[in-house]
């Protein structure tokens, strides 16, 4: 049974999964900051700091393997160049979460919260936009 595509490439498994563990690190790390941020418990703040790490891991490979993705495509390409720069927009803002996340607890709030609430918003876009090229019936 041949599977035809939309596009020249959609998610593969890897890409997958990849792109959709990024959204539940991301979206921790925006709870966290909010539990921080009702609590003034600076744990919260610490679990804030090691999921974004975490997730940008994920962000990154994924975003690696967009740019792979790509590169092979070519021209023919367009959803997979929007899918690349929403993903490496993750990756540019989730980076610099992390980096105020790594300031002293104190100094996290308000701009950390921010921050990661657009951060995990992103993630959301990045996958929905990854997963909407799959047609009905596909395995990731």
């Amino acid at each position: 049974m041949a599977l035809h595509r939309m596009h020249p490439r959609a998610l593969g498994r890897f890409d997958a999964f990849l792109v959709g563990a990024t959204v539940p690190l991301f979206l921790g790390a925006w709870i966290t900051d909010y539990m921080y941020w009702s609590s003034h418990q600076v744990e919260w703040s610490n679990f804030a700091s090691w999921l974004l790490a975490g997730a940008l891991v994920f962000c990154g490979v994924a975003l690696l393997c967009a740019v792979i993705d790509l590169v092979r495509a070519g021209v023919r390409g367009g959803g997979a160049l929007v899918y690349t720069m929403v993903l490496l927009a993750t990756w540019i803002v989730g980076f610099i979460d992390a980096l105020i996340h790594a300031r002293d607890a104190w100094a996290v709030m308000p701009s950390g919260l921010m921050l990661s609430c657009i951060v995990a918003l992103l993630a959301c876009v990045a996958t929905w936009i990854g997963f909407s090229h799959l047609r009905a019936g596909e395995m990731a």
